[in-house]
């Protein structure tokens, strides 16, 4: 029989305080500052809505955080929240206790609740949420524009209630409210509604963009001229369906395109899904790069020996950490692009993805000598590449010695399938021992392989 922790004389105390409302809102002026955060937990999921007006009021905290608290099917505690905001931001000057700056809509505050619930034993919440000590002075303090920050998630075709309610309210208010973003994320939405939502918040704010639509080349352009005002954006992942169609004018959106990375003075992490329009082109995107790139993924798409070319010379991958070409046919390239490429990124690489890229023996061994000069490398990926054992043993004597090295994926080698395509339990043994002499695990997506190679431990283990 579990025993039950008794609630804390603070619990008690607030629990008391809320059955008589009209006496919580009396006592919010003198409330000792540990007694906001679990009190505001028990009126907001109480909606003890005048209460939670009266502690907004007088908001102890710089920031306070609700996107862990809010509850779709009923937002009356955050209108409430938003209703203590207005009658904050019609004054010319703050409440004498009041600290509050940020409205917070984004997941990211439940540490926050969590110590000053007791729930926790730890510091601060790591979002900068630091209490404001207590004191009573008289200074009242002018009203600066409140920043809401929230996490912009566009997965439908529609704004749902939620984001309308609260896109409304930031225009009412635009003089005094500052709508900001740090990760935005489009996977379904309409060009005029993301216009609409874009338009009320500080681009300038937005860190993160990942976009995975079924758009045009020129909604592509469109959407491009508002990334460009993203100044501050430091990873850009795009991976756009592109639906096919002929278009007159898809070079000039292509140049439209490109060009707005010129205005990216902070990007760090660059990831290309399937970027059809590049093909051919990509040094238009290449000249417009401004910084140097902590990790660049072009992936499942066509690119032409000039791209390839170019994507060497570009300065701004020098110190490159990741590299992925999966999913990018290299089975006609010449093996020396594929060289001067890992030549200049070397001396930073630590991670190296060229699944599904069709590299033959010959290429594979043409660039064995580059690849164990990447000395920081730590991540090496060649799955679905058609190998033979022959390289593979070779392509282990160089990796061997990689002082970083600890994850490898390699595909099956082509000698343990059967001219039917099926694995081959005797080449798959042989395949283990192969392993061992390398001190290797054997891990293989290859459907079925690890019921095959539970098959041959139990017969190798009946035969001893």
């Amino acid at each position: 029989m579990s025993v039950q922790t008794p609630p804390r004389l603070l619990d008690l105390a607030g629990a008391s305080l809320l059955r008589d409302e009209a006496s919580a809102i009396s006592a919010v002026e003198d409330l000792p500052t540990e007694l906001f955060p679990p009190l505001f937990m028990e009126a907001f999921h109480g909606r003890h809505i005048e209460t939670l007006k009266a502690m907004v009021q007088a908001w102890p905290f710089v920031r306070l955080p609700l996107g862990d608290m809010i509850d779709m099917p009923h937002v009356g505690p955050l209108q409430a929240v938003l209703e203590a905001l207005d009658v904050l931001l019609a004054q010319k000057v703050r409440p004498r206790r009041c600290k509050l700056q940020v409205l917070d809509l984004q997941d990211t505050g439940q540490t926050f609740w969590s110590v000053w619930s007791g729930a926790s034993t730890h510091g601060c919440s790591s979002s900068g949420m630091v209490p404001v000590a207590e004191h009573r002075s008289m200074t009242q303090q002018p009203v600066a524009p409140l920043e809401v920050f929230i996490e912009l998630r566009l997965k439908k075709r529609t704004l749902d209630n939620f984001l309308t309610y609260l896109i409304r309210w930031v225009e009412q208010r635009k003089a005094s409210i500052h709508l900001c973003c740090k990760k935005l994320k489009i996977v379904k939405m309409s060009m005029e509604n993301i216009m609409t939502v874009l338009s009320r918040v500080q681009l300038d704010c937005i860190q993160e963009v990942q976009v995975n639509c079924t758009w045009h080349l020129s909604t592509l352009a469109v959407f491009a001229a508002l990334l460009g005002q993203m100044g501050n954006v430091q990873r850009l992942l795009l991976s756009p369906i592109l639906v096919s169609a002929f278009e007159e004018l898809e070079q000039q959106h292509v140049v439209q395109i490109t060009s707005q990375f010129l205005r990216l003075h902070h990007l760090r992490d660059l990831h290309l899904e399937s970027p059809s329009f590049l093909e051919g082109c990509l040094d238009q995107m290449l000249r417009c790069l401004k910084t140097p790139l902590d990790n660049v993924s072009i992936t499942n798409c066509r690119l032409t020996d000039s791209d390839l070319l170019h994507l060497s010379q570009c300065p701004n991958i020098r110190q490159l950490k990741g590299l992925d070409l999966s999913g990018v046919t290299l089975t006609g390239f010449s093996p020396e692009l594929l060289q001067v490429l890992l030549e200049q990124v070397a001396a930073s690489l630590q991670e190296l993805n060229l699944e599904q890229c069709g590299i033959s023996d010959f290429q594979l061994e043409c660039i064995l000598p580059v690849l164990s000069h990447c000395s920081q490398l730590r991540t090496l990926s060649l799955c679905g590449n058609l190998l033979s054992m022959t390289i593979m043993e070779k392509l282990l004597c160089h990796t061997t010695g990689m002082p970083h090295l600890s994850e490898e994926f390699y595909p099956t080698p082509q000698e343990s399938y059967s001219p039917h395509g099926a694995l081959h339990l005797g080449r798959l043994a042989q395949l283990r021992d192969f392993a061992k002499e390398f001190d290797l695990t054997l891990r293989t997506q290859e459907p079925g392989y690890s019921d095959l190679y539970q098959l041959i431990e139990q017969k190798n283990g009946s035969k001893t």
